[in-house]
């Protein structure tokens, strides 16, 4: 059988980077910035004020006290977005807002809360520093600098400074467009009534949500049956719009299995046993002229979405344009004892605690994390993989993990 590390290596020599486009900064959520971004001005681009308050000469309020306060006339209003040229004379203040720009001549501001709060004459109880409360030009960002580099990945604080720098749009990796397409003629819609032999298809909704979270765009298509002419037909009419395809089900050894009887005779998908517990069967292959990827992945739910962990979200994040490898892995102390198949790499569902499961650095003997194991390791116990927080991973050659033993986790 293939190993594990070694399917991940084809696939993601197989895959590469989506190409960049140009996106509008509302549509670039998610997206990987595919070029350096630098601010053409500094920022903030002018002196302004931090707080409410009044715009001063440090010098004029340096003996205000709360016994004998600094009364001073106040020459004029300026507010956020005031356009007007203004100046501080000696003797006077200007009351200023938030974000107001400091005239000329102010080198402090005085927060209202210093002061009675007047608008014609002002009292100011405590002397203010040079500087006090102004925002300098230039302190958060200078003309020039770099505020994003390639290969960031675009969320809401990203996005805030690209339009603060003034740009409207950027060169980045879209979020790949992924169509999910389970198959199996004992599929139901949830929601519908069952018959004999019938059960609520429930993969396509946990593959469309593993494709969401790690970064990409994702929908799904109703079940197909078991007839491999019906799912040809509707493969062929959603490759189009997809960047990648995950099927689930229909590539086991037996009869019936529409997806490795449709897509064997195409000669660039191949089907395979891989050394791994749940997710034997694999599949990968490229599609069409624009080389579609597609993961044809086992039926059973834990194994379907194990197999996506494993293989599609490192294979997502090469197409977004970011590093791609193995899942990260955290030590951790087991609580029972494991079991695991000779010469296949389990990954059983568990529950992590812990120091590692919070991102804590782990000791010798995982820095206080332990993971349980849930009861229920079957790879059709869906109920069982909802409760688990992370995979424990045993190696091929280890057959028995004593309890309190340190583990190699995945956490979910």
């Amino acid at each position: 059988m293939k190993t594990v590390d070694a399917h991940l290596a084809e696939i993601l020599e197989a895959v590469r980077p989506l190409d960049p486009v140009e996106l509008g900064l509302e549509a670039a959520l998610g997206s990987t910035l595919a070029e350096d971004v630098t601010s053409p001005v500094a920022l903030p681009p002018f002196d302004n004020s931090a707080m409410d308050g009044y715009a001063v000469r440090a010098e004029d309020v340096a003996g205000a006290t709360e016994d004998e306060p600094v009364v001073l006339p106040v020459a004029a209003d300026v507010a956020a977005g005031d356009l007007e040229p203004r100046a501080v004379e000696r003797g006077f203040v200007t009351r200023i807002m938030t974000g107001a720009p400091v005239p000329e001549g102010a080198d402090a501001v005085v927060p209202v809360e210093w002061t009675d709060g007047g608008t014609v004459k002002v009292a100011i109880r405590r002397p203010a520093p040079v500087g006090n409360a102004i925002r300098r030009s230039g302190e958060d960002v200078r003309a020039g600098n770099l505020v994003l580099g390639a290969g960031a990945v675009l969320g809401p604080a990203q996005l805030g400074i690209l339009a603060g720098v003034g740009r409207r749009a950027v060169l980045a990796h879209p979020r790949p467009r992924v169509v999910v397409l389970c198959t199996g003629a004992e599929l139901v819609e949830p929601g519908t009534p069952l018959g004999h032999g019938q059960i609520w298809e429930s993969n396509s909704y946990t593959l469309v949500a593993a494709v969401q979270q790690a970064g990409g765009q994702a929908s799904r298509r109703s079940a197909v049956g078991d007839d491999p002419y019906e799912f040809s037909t509707v493969l062929n009419g959603v490759i189009g719009e997809a960047d990648a395809v995950i099927t689930s089900g229909g590539i086991s050894m037996g009869a019936y299995e529409p997806v490795k009887e449709a897509l064997s005779p195409l000669g660039t998908v191949r089907f395979e046993k891989v050394a791994m517990q749940p997710g034997m069967p694999q599949g990968f292959g490229l599609l069409g002229e624009r080389h579609v990827p597609i993961f044809t992945l086992p039926g059973n739910p834990v194994s379907s979405y194990v197999s996506f962990v494993l293989y599609v979200k490192p294979a997502l994040d090469r197409m977004r344009g970011l590093p791609a490898g193995p899942p990260v892995t955290v030590p951790a102390t087991t609580t029972s004892a494991l079991r695991s198949p000779a010469g296949k790499r389990s990954f059983l569902r568990g529950v992590l605690s812990g120091g590692a499961a919070g991102g804590g650095v782990a000791d010798e003997r995982g820095g206080g994390a332990v993971v349980a194991p849930v009861h229920g390791q079957g790879s059709h116990q869906l109920a069982a993989l909802a409760l688990a927080n992370a995979l424990i991973v045993v190696p091929e050659d280890v057959t028995d993990v004593p309890e309190g033993t340190v583990v190699e986790v995945i956490p979910l």
